[in-house]
């Protein structure tokens, strides 16, 4: 159950919000091989002036489409966060026009105490998941 927090620029349309929202939850289906109804987005939207992301001294040149993702997430092998930095930011690309370069990503691992779905259990305790 990854919860995928999204930092923009205002000014998309909720047509390009839809996109860049079903876009990576395809890249999440595909690398993390989660059920397709796991699925929890959030958008927080700022002024241009309320978000400073640089390169780290990369050299890229980043552009009001610029998507910062904070992925939550139970922990993952390197290679299947490898996957999903590859195709998230190849879907974000084809159905957004987001180049690579505006793609930044950072993810904090959790354990199954971490989580519940309502009701008030955990359900990865419980087994109920």
């Amino acid at each position: 159950m990854p919860l995928l927090r999204f930092d923009l620029i205002e000014g998309r349309t909720d047509a390009e919000l839809e996109a860049l929202l079903d876009a990576a939850h395809s890249a999440m289906l595909l690398a993390f091989e989660v059920p397709e109804r796991d699925r929890y987005q959030i958008v927080h939207e700022h002024k241009r002036t309320h978000m400073i992301i640089e390169d780290t001294g990369l050299g890229l040149e980043r552009s009001d489409k610029v998507v910062l993702l904070q992925v939550t997430s139970r922990p993952r092998k390197k290679i299947v966060k490898e996957t999903f930095y590859r195709l998230l930011c190849h879907d974000l690309e084809r159905a957004c026009g987001i180049a690579p370069s505006d793609v930044v990503v950072t993810f904090v691992e959790n354990t199954d105490e971490d989580w519940s779905f309502g009701m008030g259990s955990a359900q990865f305790l419980t087994g109920e998941l």
